[in-house]
């Protein structure tokens, strides 16, 4: 038998943090032997100096130095992807022991007082189903998967969403894998910013390529003959050309490395290839696991094949421009080096070492402006590529959250998609067994099941205030919105047809609006009616309606609205409000399912049935 969730992620947890441990250790000894090597080249420095040993052997610790150095760098590497694991795990552990709420991504941006079911349902915020599902690396990715949670899917597109969601589930090691990529755990890629800079037009620049040619021919020909004659006269030449003609074409090269304005760069010229290079970086480890994985679902492998099709994959075009971004920072950092060849060489009296400096210098004059082209010519070769595999990535990790989600809670179930031959014509369908709310913690949570069909399209819950009837409704509204999305459920079984949800479960006046709370319900039902009339049947979600109205007002208003909301063929719930105190009642009840309205044959023809007479239920009689 396969271990649980609980237990896998105990075992992990465990394994990276010993990880950490050791390298912890290793870090320490690294820093040991660094510090041992610098006093070493202090200490052959001086002795030089004194003229005790020769020069020469400074070489022995700085090679040592720079030995111990990228060895230290590989172990800081590995203790931070120790570290991003065991933040992994945690976070896992946390959600299956219902401690999750508010260490995830609340996705608050999301947010929209104008959908007719998200605020109602706790989609976005602290605490939200979106916090609970989302383990997205990319702000696209985050965006994607909203946009699932706020638009149902048609049937096909569920099908082939429950295959990959299905089909990612046990795949932990990608899923962790995923969570490590990118500079930093807590940064999402700016993809909006990404994408512009990739797309943005940049005319081309005949000019400034041929003064680059011609520079750099002249440089190493004149670098030739400085080595061969040790006459310096042709390459200062060619070096004061070519520093005449950057500052000619200084603003050319800094739009073209910062895509901006020439007027706006200013000193910021460096950050933007650099911010956007990070942010393909953590891109390109995304589309690297992606193009290298082995899937067999349709959408996974329509996907997988976006990322390859163009014969070389995405993640060595990033590269490239990864690398322009090293070379460019490269530049910047090697200016001492000239300088120190120099006094090297003015130490020892080596006109060779004076030579050498002159020749890097005039070579790093011509790296920017390569730099520039080629970066300019990347865009011009693949910026529109960018929102392709932004978007592959984003629909990757809306799945992969789903599966996250589907892993941590296998005994949740898919929901049955019930469709027919003729869509216009399916029956609006909700039927559950064992049904509860995904964000209350399962030791709590009290589950019911729901009916809502032809012959039952309406429930009255009733019960005392505080005994769950908003709580059922919302049980009601996020599972549909999950399996509309294509993820599993939580209930024994769900079968239900492609619905349209809406719901008024949080109706709230406005001050800075001039919007009062009986205004903003009454617009959310005109919403909710002209949603009942479109293609999709509507499943409405009504707490108390018309909350704070008199009695016979609300009677009457209510009984508009629920024959106008079913006269379209809409089923739903509606809540009563208290009556008396119901001492000791510890869930919602559902009052008597009463048949408000029936069909004959299809939606188009309907008939009145009797009212309810239940003393329940006679609110609406």
């Amino acid at each position: 038998m396969p271990p649980t969730a609980q237990e896998e992620y105990d075992a992990r947890l465990n394994a990276r943090r010993a990880t950490r441990d050791a390298l912890t250790a290793a870090d320490a000894r690294y820093a040991n032997a660094r510090l041992a090597a610098f006093f070493v080249a202090v200490l052959v420095l001086i002795l030089a100096w004194r003229a005790s040993v020769s020069l020469w052997w400074l070489l022995v610790p700085l090679t040592a130095f720079a030995s111990l150095a990228r060895s230290h760098a590989r172990v800081l590497r590995a203790r931070e992807m120790a570290a991003r694991a065991i933040a992994f795990y945690e976070r896992g552990l946390a959600r299956l022991e219902d401690r999750w709420i508010g260490g995830g991504e609340p996705g608050d941006r999301f947010r929209d007082d104008d959908h007719p079911y998200a605020n109602d349902l706790d989609l976005f915020g602290k605490g939200s189903l979106f916090e609970l599902l989302s383990i997205a690396r990319t702000r696209t990715g985050e965006a994607t998967l909203a946009g699932w949670l706020k638009a149902p899917a048609d049937p096909g597109e569920i099908d082939a969403r429950q295959q990959a969601v299905a089909e990612l589930a046990p795949e932990l090691d990608l899923r962790e894998q995923l969570a490590l990529a990118g500079v930093d755990i807590d940064a999402s890629v700016q993809t909006e910013r990404l994408i512009e800079w990739a797309e943005l037009p940049m005319p081309r620049r005949r000019a400034l390529r041929d003064v680059v040619a011609i520079a750099t021919v002249s440089m190493i020909l004149a670098a030739v003959y400085l080595a061969v004659t040790s006459i310096w006269v042709p390459l200062a030449l060619v070096m004061l050309f070519l520093t005449a003609a950057l500052r000619r074409f200084r603003d050319q090269i800094d739009t073209m490395l910062s895509a901006r304005d020439p007027g706006a760069v200013a000193g910021f010229v460096a950050d933007v290839l650099s911010h956007r290079s990070r942010d393909l970086e953590t891109l390109k480890q995304l589309l690297a696991r992606v193009e290298t994985h082995a899937f067999t679902s349709s959408r996974l492998v329509a996907l997988q094949r976006r990322l390859t099709g163009g014969g070389t994959p995405a993640s060595r075009v990033i590269a490239r421009l990864h690398l322009l971004a090293d070379l460019h920072d490269s530049q910047r950092n090697a200016t001492t080096l000239p300088v120190v060849l120099a006094l090297l060489g003015l130490y020892l009296g080596q006109d060779w070492l004076l030579a050498l400096a002159a020749i890097v210098t005039g070579g790093l004059l011509l790296v920017r402006p390569h730099v520039a082209l080629a970066v300019e010519q990347w865009r011009s070769d693949h910026g529109r590529d960018v929102r392709l595999w932004v978007d592959t990535i984003a629909q990757f990790e809306a799945f992969n959250s789903l599966a996250g989600y589907r892993y941590e809670h296998a005994e949740d179930p898919f929901p049955d998609i019930v469709t027919s031959s003729d869509p216009a014509n399916v029956p609006a369908l909700f039927e559950a067994l064992r049904l509860s709310h995904p964000l209350m913690a399962r030791a709590a949570v009290v589950a019911n099941d729901v009916s809502l069909n032809e012959r039952s399209r309406l429930l009255v819950v009733s019960g005392s205030n505080m005994s769950g009837k908003s709580t059922l409704l919302r049980a009601v509204g996020v599972n549909t919105v999950m399996a509309l999305a294509g993820a599993p459920v939580r209930a024994a079984s769900l079968r239900l047809s492609p619905l349209a949800v809406g719901a008024t479960l949080r109706i709230q006046d406005s001050l800075l609006e001039g919007r009062s709370r009986f205004y903003a319900e009454i617009t959310r039902i005109r919403m909710l009616v002209d949603i009942a009339a479109g293609p999709l049947p509507l499943l409405f979600l009504l707490d108390e309606l018309f909350h704070g109205t008199n009695s016979h007002d609300r009677l009457v208003g209510a009984q508009g609205v629920l024959h106008s909301l079913l006269n379209r063929g809409a089923i739903g719930l509606i809540t009563t409000p208290a009556r008396g105190d119901t001492r000791g009642s510890s869930r919602a009840r559902l009052s008597p399912v009463r048949l408000l309205w029936k069909s004959r044959s299809n939606r188009s023809k309907r008939t009145p049935a009797s009212t309810c007479t239940n003393r329940e239920s006679s609110i609406w009689s």
